[in-house]
């Protein structure tokens, strides 16, 4: 990916999308953005930042908006799932908010799974937050990860280390 002409790709389909729309935003797209504490785990080629009155608009719903403009961007761009990551939107600090959420929810969990011994389930998110949540655990040495399930329902699972699921019990 040619990251001048994806950042110029994206400019000329962002354009069109906020003008017709009629939402009230400004967005500045930043090629290879200085890494700071807040994208440690996020390291995008292009960055898309949005801001203006109907910023909030891109939020409601989890994001869902702000999520779905960048899943159509990829889909323009052509980027195959391996490459998602090197695109990032963002609104008003959104992200940054969503990874330290995502790290809570991890420790929180380390910890019930230490406690109960069973394993943890994850809602459903998209593939760059399970992969937050599998990095937020890799030095939990004692515990494991894996993603389960299919599309729009693949979730992470945390469990203790050395867990094995209780045997069905024979029928009589």
């Amino acid at each position: 990916m040619d990251k001048i002409q994806a950042a110029n790709q994206l400019n000329t389909f962002l354009g069109p999308v906020v003008k017709y729309a009629g939402f009230k935003l400004k967005y500045r797209i930043t090629v290879d953005p200085p890494i700071g504490d807040d994208r440690d785990w996020e390291r995008p080629e292009i960055l898309v930042e949005f801001a203006g009155p109907d910023a909030q608009l891109l939020l409601e719903r989890g994001g869902e908006l702000l999520r779905a403009m960048e899943l159509l961007a990829m889909e323009m761009l052509h980027l195959q799932g391996d490459e998602h990551e090197k695109i990032s939107f963002d609104c008003m600090g959104h992200r940054k908010a969503r990874l330290e959420e995502l790290r809570l929810s991890a420790r929180v969990a380390a910890d019930k799974v230490r406690q109960s011994g069973s394993p943890y389930t994850f809602a459903p998110m998209s593939s760059r937050e399970r992969r937050i949540l599998h990095l937020a655990l890799r030095d939990e040495h004692d515990l494991h990860t894996e993603s389960t399930g299919e599309g729009l329902r693949r979730s992470v699972v945390l469990y203790p280390k050395d867990y094995a699921p209780p045997r069905p019990r024979a029928r009589r």
